[in-house]
């Protein structure tokens, strides 16, 4: 019998004293502020508890350790400090996705106790465990220095708000999310849930002989072992291409070490993995294709069965680039190659699903909901309205979460069985199964004339799409696309390239093939101001993109702010010893000829209630934000009476939450959808208005794919744009590094100011540190602990600078903001070194020593 108390209450435990704290706080007592983030690791801090006065990792702490413990979660914190520290967490902007929230606010606590008034370097260094893939810790310094005054006495009201745009209106549900009590989909326990877990491959490619489960269903507490047998309908899904099956069947070829060969259903998680074990797979192993350069090559085994291992190549030609650089006075060239990046969103992938009526209900954390809806139906043989999917809090994306990973297999667990069961991958698996960021190789040349005008600019890429297409091809389409960045480039020849492989696949991920080629391009650019004796900012600025200017594929552009941001920088760059330099230029919506559209319902429930359902995936981004304001500033209607609500049974159809574009289709859905309510508020009240209902819409269709044959290019409705200045200093360390960015209309301030910030420090690990390689289709680790994401203590100062140019099409004039943070991050920090060493860099992460 172990004794302890836990948050006041004495506790006399007789359980396994080898299971973690974490397990029992959030599986026996349902304490759910502690997070599981790492799997055992003791690597993100989002599980950090108070124990006899000292903060502690829960998942590194055994209930055999606990004997006579005083033990504190977040739930039992003082009332008054936990109030004050969280609306601190809030009034600061340090909440996004919020995951990692309560193990900072636990850590906040712990660290005013010892040092009522830290300093910066002493707050870097307390939160230092603590990883937060989001905000890039600006704010959530400022919230514990907030919070320090605050306990200190000093009042410091948040100022008050309309919720407007252009106002610093708090993120919303921020306040239940610092506290831990917003349920992610991990933190579901529904009565008779069941557990579930899956087997995955092996090898990268093999061909399935046999899957022998007969030991895994004798197991106590096992309920099913699922095969690719079970399925009842189509086993291949994809969000373009139908190349992805849910589980690989006897006599097929797997495709890397994440494919799916069967999954176990139990009375506990323990028992569905022990169960895995006992799963005996043959196999007959080959030698997979890991190079995309051999695997495109003719006689190369294919990936696919009798499918080419190229999956897509994109090319854009203007004009006669190889003439006009044989006449160019400067030519600069290289060979550049970049890495695969893990998302690392802190939460986990999880999903639960039960049976219902003739399908399912899904809960889901998807950046698509009504994109998993569409594939589980195919895959379940049933109507889509029979697939009824709920978005609940998502906890971290940035692209890793829109290819359907759990919610297929929890999906098909359920309809096989009366109970709802619950699918979590560990931090292990979910680095081995979702997509990446494209590593790709591009050979580039760019050229400019005696004046240091830009001429040309030829390209030749592959990207390294792994086992499955998801959206490689349109990642590489935009390498291609934002290939002269936010310069004007008359004569182009780009080509980008798509292959096939046996590695772990890779999509969608912040930046989206802008950051890669921003990277060669501006390294390229710095290259030719040093061969032309060019004013590095001033061959930037006469070059710019401005209104009517053409982008690589040809589309001219309007709203176009990249003077105006590099003017933000001037005084600093010149002010600087060493500093590197680039701009960035990131489209809003898919385009390409793909429907980028929203819709919207505004429904007034009561006097005290308007609801507003929508399709977005909030994950830390500020969409909820987005539409409160919006429709503040329609109405004037309070924002504290507005809620917000994504599920499929609302049938409002969206796509992924992907390309910076929920901003600007969600905002002018709802201006649509004001119209009408404005018009009947100007002789009702809202209390005369309850029970209707206001919907919104806002399609665009008018894009085309780049080289399409058209009048005139437009290959997206919409593009950001940025400036960033990387200043290191007489040491060689990177002392400030200043964003500055066109969101044409800063919808509110506080959010862009940290979506910015924490685009910047994702960039900057880009830059320097991460990396997840893989030898001969394995990881050479799949810990998170070695992805090297930057802690506090190694994040400069980051500092953003607001510039308005109005956009034509968005909100207000509003710009997607969402993934340019990190769009000329590599290159400004590359030319920064190559300034203070003069060494020219071509390869990340940069490894600086």
């Amino acid at each position: 019998m172990i004794s302890f108390e836990l948050n006041g209450e004495a506790i006399q435990y007789n359980g396994v004293v080898d299971i973690s704290l974490l397990k029992y706080v959030r599986q026996t007592k349902y304490l759910i502020a502690a997070k599981d983030g790492c799997s055992g690791e003791g690597t993100c801090g989002a599980c950090l508890i108070e124990m006899n006065g000292k903060p502690k990792l829960a998942c590194k702490v055994k209930m055999a350790d606990v004997q006579d413990a005083k033990i504190f979660t977040v739930e039992g914190l003082p009332e008054n400090i936990k109030k004050i520290i969280a609306q601190s967490f809030v009034d600061a902007g340090a909440v996004q996705c919020g995951f990692c929230s309560p193990g900072f606010v636990m850590r906040t606590k712990l660290l005013l106790e010892k040092n009522p008034n830290p300093t910066v370097d002493q707050i870097k260094k307390a939160i230092n465990t603590n990883l937060c893939r989001c905000t890039g810790y600006t704010k959530i310094i400022e919230a514990v220095q907030l919070s320090a005054k605050r306990i200190g006495g000093d009042d410091l009201p948040k100022e008050k708000t309309d919720g407007k745009v252009g106002e610093r209106l708090n993120k919303y549900e921020a306040y239940k999310t610092a506290i831990g009590e917003r349920k992610f989909t991990d933190d579901l326990y529904l009565d008779g849930m069941l557990y579930s877990a899956l087997k995955f491959s092996d090898h990268p490619k093999a061909k399935v002989l046999s899957i022998n489960t007969l030991a895994a269903e004798k197991l106590a507490g096992v309920q099913k072992v699922v095969t690719y047998k079970d399925i009842p309908a189509e086993r291949y899904l994809g969000l373009i291409k139908k190349d992805w099956p849910l589980m690989i069947a006897e006599g097929e070829i797997t495709r890397y070490i994440g494919d799916v060969l069967a999954g176990v259903i139990a009375d506990t998680e323990e028992i569905a993995r022990e169960a895995l074990s006992l799963i005996k797979i043959e196999y007959q192993v080959f030698e997979p294709v890991t190079d995309p350069y051999k695997a495109i090559l003719p006689d190369a085994p294919k990936v696919h069965p009798n499918t080419e291992n190229l999956l897509d190549v994109c090319s854009v030609l203007r004009g006669n680039p190889d003439e006009a650089i044989a006449k160019s006075k400067y030519v600069a060239k290289g060979v550049f190659q970049t890495q695969r990046i893990e998302h690392a969103f802190l939460e986990k992938e999880a999903a639960v699903a039960l049976k219902d009526g003739l399908g399912i209900k899904l809960y889901s954390q998807s950046q698509g909901v009504y994109e998993d809806r569409r594939q589980i139906a195919l895959m379940l043989g049933v109507d889509e309205e029979e697939v009824k999917v709920e978005l609940l809090p998502n906890g971290g994306g940035f692209g890793g979460k829109e290819d359907l990973s759990v919610q297929g297999h929890v999906a098909l667990f359920a309809y096989l069985m009366n109970n709802p069961v619950k699918l979590t991958l560990s931090r292990q698996e979910s680095i081995r199964m979702h997509p990446k960021r494209h590593p790709v190789t591009m050979d580039m040349i760019i050229a400019c004339d005696e004046n240091g005008k830009l001429t040309a600019a030829k390209l030749e890429a592959i990207g390294d799409t792994g086992a499955y297409a998801s959206v490689g091809a349109k990642v590489m389409e935009r390498v291609a696309g934002h290939a002269t960045g936010g310069y004007s480039v008359p004569n182009v020849a780009l080509n980008a390239k798509t292959a096939y492989t046996n590695n772990i696949p890779c999509g969608a991920m912040r930046g989206f093939g802008a950051n890669q080629v921003t990277f060669a391009l501006e390294v390229l650019i710095d290259e030719l101001c040093e061969k032309g004796g060019f004013d590095r900012w001033q061959m930037r600025y006469n070059n710019a993109l401005v209104d009517g200017a053409m982008t690589s594929t040809g589309q001219k552009v309007y709203g176009v702010g990249i003077q105006e941001s590099l003017e933000a920088l001037k005084d600093d760059f010149y002010k600087a010893k060493y500093a590197g330099l680039a701009t960035g230029i990131k489209n809003s919506g898919v385009g390409n000829g793909m429907i980028d559209e929203s819709g919207v319902r505004i429904t007034i429930k009561s006097e005290n209630k308007v609801l507003i359902e929508h399709g977005w995936t909030e994950m830390g981004q500020g969409v909820n934000n987005m539409a409160i304001q919006t429709l503040c500033t329609e109405t004037n209607i309070s924002p504290d009476i507005i809620t917000v609500e994504i599920d499929t049974e609302a049938q409002i159809k969206t796509g992924m939450t992907t390309s910076s574009r929920g901003t600007a289709l969600l905002g002018l859905a709802i201006i649509d959808a004001s119209k009408e309510l404005k018009e009947a508020l100007k002789t009702k009240s809202l209390k005369d208005l309850v029970g209707r209902a206001y919907n919104g819409k806002y399609v665009c269709d008018f894009t085309n794919k780049p080289g399409a044959d058209v009048d005139e290019q437009i290959i997206h409705y919409s593009y950001g744009y940025a400036a960033q200045l990387c200043i290191l200093n007489e040491e060689g360390k990177i002392e400030k590094f200043i964003a500055a960015h066109d969101g044409g209309k800063v919808m509110n301030p506080m959010l862009f100011e940290g979506q910015v910030q924490g685009g910047v420090h994702m960039g900057l690990g880009y830059a320097l540190t991460e990396d997840l390689p893989m030898k001969d289709g394995y990881l050479v680790s799949d810990k998170l602990r070695d992805l090297k994401i930057l802690r506090a203590t190694e994040t400069p100062e980051i500092e953003v600078r607001f510039v308005e140019k109005a956009d034509p099409v968005g909100p207000y004039g509003a710009k997607g903001i969402g993934e340019i943070g990190l769009v000329p991050t590599a290159g400004a920090v590359a030319n920064a070194y190559t300034q203070f060493d003069g060494i020219r860099r071509y390869k990340l992460p940069l490894n600086i020593k």
